[in-house]
């Protein structure tokens, strides 16, 4: 097998198959070459080829958002490196493990003027778990002198015996480095930065390893809860009579079934989940907004929370924010590793422990059901919104509202749906979808920007067939997501063409100018036919109801290239139907 003659890159490959690190997502470059020799030489890895870096990094991201364990990026230096940065944002904010390995021009050459050189050092500062900036081993060419004089050479033996020495401090360090970066990724779930300079020449190979670097292993203590605060919580919990669990983006199958029944059967606890937390019961409470959006002050202040607990990642729903920001509830405990975000200004406890742990120590702990009719009263409020939502979608016109009721119905079981941002993941969380379904949306910084890469990185990594419902702005947007040659057979887009970004006519404002049209809803005439037709895509449309459900009879089924259906809406309508909805199930 062949390796990259520098050491440094030696080190960095080997420490990342150290730490299982398989899936290698490479954009072309020359000054990435030595890393990159060494990734696709070695049947360990995984290695694909992304032009498109920005693409290459929701890519990576995808994988990673399924595997749950880092992707590595491979990058060249430049201007390369920077348009990793919006993956890069939403890895952090969604705790999703990235490694982002950016070669780099010697110290010496940055500053004066060199071509693809800017300053790589800590470049993602304000949105990375660990930035390693690696050091240049120092040249050996002294060790390649020839002298003849007895005096000059005992000098020059001395020299060797220092410059030896410092270059394995520069070894140590460097491998010191790298360990830190890639066991934060694995164990804090986030982005790191591995920073890696390289000097000319950068494709020479060798046949045997010249350095065996150090693996420093995980920290494998579990956190534990201090006595004094879960005897705490659990007094507390034992004695409110209103306790409401908000799960926001949560893995499929990370909460075991038999604490999700007990929550349920406690009439003292409303359980609301998102679309993005992948938890279901029928005693729960999906489908958030349907149920608050009509609410007046007194419903809000009966809903009000004594405790809010909440884990998993962010929240989608402004309306269940806006409530529980107005109607505090008397202490807020976010339960789960990373960040605990005080989104409702009343945080008071972060316990960094797995929710699973928290519920079997508090759960197995609690020797009685508090009395309250908290979920019951509300209960009976979900079955009357759940009649007028039916009654409501029986009558409304072909729309973007129309067309999700209708796909969420053929969406196969057992199935991954990606849901791309702005209206899309927002239209989702009005409906009660299929528990048999895996939900996934990019809700770190909640951008358009990748959405389509993401579920395409993700449909690589997952043996189940992945859907991507995608609105028509972030898939055109996105659309060199398509620009790679790993994309599944299976793999299915549903792009709702509403001509142009349809949520900004659901807010305030004037909807009827030129000025609106051009630069708020940026309407186009724009469709996926061409692209589909360039990237080998099988293409399908429809424009009514009707042409809808044709096409999604045997739109999931075996195919020979990947599929996507173009659904064209009514521009004006869409925005009508949605706001008169929240009218409707009063």
């Amino acid at each position: 097998m062949q390796y990259p003659k520098i050491p440094l890159a030696q080190t960095v490959i080997q420490l990342c198959k150290a730490k299982n690190i398989k899936h290698i997502v490479i954009s072309p470059g020359s000054r990435n070459a030595p890393l990159t020799i060494g990734f696709s030489n070695d049947d360990f890895f995984t290695c694909y080829s992304i032009v498109d870096e920005r693409c290459a990094a929701f890519f990576a991201l995808g994988i990673a958002q399924k595997l749950q364990h880092p992707t590595a990026l491979v990058c060249t230096s430049g201007s390369a490196l920077l348009n990793y940065y919006p993956a890069i944002a939403e890895a952090f904010y969604s705790q999703i493990p990235l490694v982002v390995l950016s070669a780099d021009r010697p110290k010496h050459l940055i500053g004066i003027g060199d071509g693809q050189t800017i300053n790589q050092k800590d470049v993602f500062k304000n949105h990375i778990l660990y930035s390693a900036n690696l050091k240049l081993p120092i040249d050996d060419s002294i060790s390649n002198q020839e002298e003849d004089e007895p005096a000059i050479i005992k000098s020059l033996e001395n020299k060797l015996e220092r410059f030896l020495g410092i270059k394995q401090e520069l070894q140590q360090e460097n491998e010191i480095e790298i360990n830190k970066a890639l066991n934060k990724a694995i164990q804090k779930s986030g982005p790191v930065h591995i920073n890696v300079p390289f000097d000319e020449p950068l494709y020479e190979v060798v046949d045997t390893l010249s350095v065996k670097p150090k693996v420093v292993q995980l920290d494998t203590n579990p956190s534990k809860i201090d006595d004094y605060i879960f005897n705490e919580c659990l007094d507390e919990w034992n004695s409110s009579p209103k306790k409401m669990v908000l799960v926001g983006v949560n893995y499929p199958n990370n909460i075991e079934q038999k604490w999700l029944d007990e929550l349920a059967k406690d009439n003292s606890v409303i359980v609301f989940t998102e679309t993005t937390s992948n938890l279901h019961h029928e005693n729960f409470f999906p489908s958030i907004d349907k149920l608050i959006a009509p609410f007046e002050e007194e419903d809000f202040k009966a809903l009000q929370p004594d405790i809010l607990i909440t884990f998993g990642g962010l929240i989608v729903s402004k309306k269940v924010k806006a409530f529980l920001r107005k109607y505090q509830p008397k202490q807020h405990w976010h339960i789960g590793a990373g960040q605990a975000n005080d989104t409702f200004f009343k945080l008071e406890k972060h316990l960094e422990i797995h929710p699973n742990m928290f519920f079997e120590n508090l759960l197995s702990e609690t020797t009685h059901y508090v009395k309250s009719d908290y979920k019951p009263f509300w209960e009976k409020v979900k079955i009357k919104r759940a009649e007028k939502h039916t009654e409501y979608v029986k009558q409304i016109p072909f729309s973007d509202f129309k067309v999700f009721e209708t796909v969420f119905k053929y969406l196969p079981n057992d199935s991954v749906l990606q849901l791309s941002n702005s209206s899309t993941v927002r239209y989702a969380q009005l409906f009660d979808l299929n528990p048999k379904l895996e939900v996934f949306c990019n809700r770190g910084t909640s951008g358009i920007d990748g959405s389509t890469s993401t579920a395409v990185g993700f449909s690589v990594a997952s043996e189940k067939q992945t859907t991507l419902i995608t609105g028509d702005l972030s898939f055109l947007y996105d659309s060199n997501a398509l620009w790679n040659n790993y994309i599944p057979n299976n793999f299915r887009i549903i792009v709702i063409n509403n001509q142009g970004g349809g949520i900004f006519r659901i807010l305030p404002g004037n909807k009827d100018s030129q000025n609106f049209d051009t630069y708020f809803e940026t309407k186009h005439d724009l469709t996926a036919k061409h692209l589909c037709k360039m990237y080998n895509f099988e293409y399908d449309s429809a424009s009514t109801e009707k042409q809808l459900k044709l096409q999604l009879k045997t739109f999931f089924e075996t195919s020979q290239t990947p599929k996507l259906l173009e659904v064209f809406t009514p521009r004006t309508v869409n925005d009508e139907v949605l706001l008169e909805y929240f009218n409707f199930i009063k």
